[in-house]
This record gives structure tokens, sequence and C-alpha cells, in this order.
């Protein structure tokens, strides 16, 4: 039996990815939560075998929280279940250790695909992510985009920024000073050649990085 976690904030697509799950009868959905931070904690007591992570999440979001649960529990294998295909969140999610990658849109039978795949020691990664992977190289031979000038950390921050944290809430997430969150932001605006919080929200709609909605 393959003991399964999901992590996103939406219940009802929670509700329904489960449903979906029902249907094979080797997997046990063992726990459901709607953030990183309670996806490092569940691992952390019951480490399942796999991990659905969403990426676009409030606190510490799916990049930095499969960082932790990877290295927390090596064995723990997460797969990306995400509306973010574009790069470069697919390339950060395996940078941090996620084991597959998937859109929200994929048929059922390719999660189970990607589920047995990953239990069986290999990457899964859905064919239009894939694709966009190859383009995005191909792209990038002749220009570079200013996204992928930011860290992983960088990246982390600026999510939170776009989903309305101010700094005191982004320290207290991440373990970091006020006046560190101050320095990463102002490092963001200068990459991203933006000047405050919302010219830099227009730059992550305007890149598909968040919904407008």
């Amino acid at each position: 039996m393959i003991r399964l976690l999901l992590v996103d904030d939406h219940t009802l697509f929670r509700s329904g990815l489960k449903s979906v799950l029902a249907g094979a009868a080797e997997i046990e959905v063992v726990g459901e939560v709607p953030d990183g931070e309670a996806a490092v904690d569940f691992v952390r007591s019951t480490p399942p075998d796999v991990v659905l992570m969403d990426i676009n999440m409030p606190g510490i979001g799916g990049i930095e929280a499969t960082r932790r649960i990877v290295h927390l529990a090596p064995e723990v294998h997460v797969i990306a279940v995400t509306a973010l295909s574009d790069d470069p969140f697919p390339n950060q999610l395996l940078d941090a250790g996620a084991r597959g990658y998937l859109s929200k849109g994929c048929p059922a039978d390719e999660l189970f695909k990607a589920v047995h795949s990953v239990m069986l020691g290999q990457h899964y990664i859905s064919a239009d992510v894939a694709q966009k992977l190859a383009l995005g190289r191909m792209v990038a031979q002749a220009e570079e985009s200013p996204l992928k000038t930011l860290s992983p950390r960088e990246m982390q921050i600026m999510m939170m920024i776009v989903q309305g944290q101010g700094n005191q809430q982004i320290s207290d997430t991440l373990f970091l000073s006020p006046k560190t969150i101050s320095t990463y932001r102002h490092r963001i605006y200068e990459k991203l050649d933006v000047c405050n919080d919302v010219e830099l929200t227009r730059y992550a709609i305007r890149h598909n990085l968040i919904d407008p909605s």
C-alpha cells in the first residue's frame, strides 16, 4: 500500500484529488494539509511514501516545504501538482528534491503513473511541463529571463510578497530578521527592475506566477 499525503491550500481541490485517488486500491491517502509548514510537521511525525505538493501556498510555500521534507526524510517522494507549469518553478522544485512535476489539469491515469514511477525511484514530469522546460531552454539561449537570476530564497520571498505578506510576517515564517527580509526585497526589486510591491505583483501576474483573480 502506498501511503500518500495531500498538500494544497484549496479544500475543494484536495477533496477532488482524494476522490480520484480513491479509485486506486493500492493508494491510501493518510493525510491532507493546507500549507507547507503543516506538511513538514506531518512528515516529521508520520512519514508517508509520497507527498503531492502544491507550490503557491501561504507561508513557506511548496518549494521550501519540499526542500525541508527531502532533508528531513529523504525516503519520502515529493511530486509537485500545480497550475504553475512555467519555468522557473519546475526547475526549482526539482532542484529542491522533488521527484515529479504534474499540472493540475493532468488526467487521473497520469497521476497514478507518476506515483508509481517515483516509488520505483524514477523521476516523472508530465508531457506539457517537459515541453515547456525544453522550450524554455531553447529560449534561454537567446534571452535570459530575469526570473532565472533569482535564488530559490529570493523566489520564495517574492511569492510571499505578492501574496500580500509584509516583512514581519515573512520574517516570522522564515525565522529571518525583518532587516534581512528588507534586504531580500530590495534585491528582488533590482533584479526584476521594479520599484515597489505593486509593480512586483503586476510582474508576477504578467509572468503567470499568480492568478490575478
